[in-house]
């Protein structure tokens, strides 16, 4: 087989699957059983396989090889055109840097194309060859949602576990690191949920949609995936909240810290103001100056300087500024 094509299958219709060499591919007919194509969109032969062989419209082909695609599900030619989403859990990616797959399906042929390993894709793969794997088409798009949106708990369940203990670390944690976390977790719930919610419309609109070949069994699956997801897109939602509610009550609290702060220098200013005037004007060099002659003239001013302050300090205690 060629490097664009990854896999190469044919379903049993009992949970299991055969590879087939390029011979078998070219000769396959919807009698033989149900064929799986697993393509990477990125490899150039891709794009000239389906234009020579797969028999698809100029629409079909698009959507297989499109580089970049929102989560959609619509009807065509008798059979499916999908685009979904996964998080991205391969080895040092990150979850909310999401992958995608491109669908077209009918009832004796699926086609998929991926640029990126997609874990859900070989969860189907290892249960082909176990002989438990989807015995139809239809079970073959509803097993497939189901893994995608599964995998999605784990960075969620994470991400609120992060904001839980920002939460309680509010109050202790070094400042400019927990404003970090935190936007870093909103960032994240944002870019989830940005193709969450498409994707949940995408399998609303897959339940809903009778196509002849799409039993009631597959449909109820997809609905359980959707209900999940859609509780996984309020979970999200509810992360970005706290988060946001966390930021600003961390900003209030440095704000609330600069403004004590302030206030502590403007009382001491406040204070030394009139010191440093009647210092001021008692330390110019001409003549005149009251108690230059006398030996206690400066015990005399540092008293009158300190009445002053008390005074000031009374003063402010009065109206309560202390």
């Amino acid at each position: 087989m060629d490097d664009f094509l990854i896999y190469a299958k044919i379903l049993d219709g009992q949970g299991g699957a055969r590879d087939i060499s390029a011979a078998e591919l070219a000769e396959w007919q919807p009698e033989h059983g149900l064929l799986w194509l697993h393509f990477d969109y990125s490899k150039p032969g891709t794009l000239a396989w389906l234009e020579a062989h797969s028999g698809l419209d100029e629409i079909a082909i698009a959507a297989l090889v499109a580089e970049d695609t929102r989560p959609r599900a619509t009807s065509h030619a008798g059979g499916l055109l999908m685009a979904l989403r996964g998080v991205n859990l391969n080895p040092e990616a990150n979850p909310e840097d999401m992958v995608s797959i491109r669908l077209c399906v009918s009832e004796h042929r699926i086609l998929s194309s991926r640029k990126r390993t997609i874990l859900s894709v070989d969860d189907i793969v290892r249960a082909l060859s176990e002989g438990e794997g989807p015995a139809t088409s239809a079970e073959f798009v509803a097993i497939l949602c189901d893994r995608l949106v599964r995998r999605m708990a784990g960075p969620i369940d994470n991400a609120e576990d992060k904001v839980d203990e920002l939460e309680e670390n509010l109050l202790s944690s070094a400042r400019g690191k927990l404003r970090s976390e935190l936007g870093q977790v909103r960032r994240q719930s944002i870019a989830l949920r940005r193709y969450l919610a498409p994707q949940r419309e995408a399998l609303s609109w897959v339940q809903s949609e009778r196509l002849a070949w799409f039993g009631d069994a597959q449909r109820l699956q997809v609905r359980e995936a959707s209900d999940r997801l859609a509780q996984y897109i309020e979970t999200l939602d509810s992360i970005r909240e706290r988060a946001a509610v966390s930021q600003e009550e961390l900003v209030n609290q440095i704000s609330e810290e600069s403004n004590s702060r302030m206030y502590v220098l403007s009382i001491v200013s406040a204070i030394f103001l009139p010191l440093g005037f009647a210092t001021g004007l008692l330390g110019i060099n001409v003549g005149g100056i009251p108690g230059a002659d006398n030996g206690n003239a400066f015990a005399i001013f540092i008293g009158i300087l300190l009445a002053i302050s008390g005074a000031l300090l009374v003063f402010f205690r009065y109206k309560k500024w202390l």
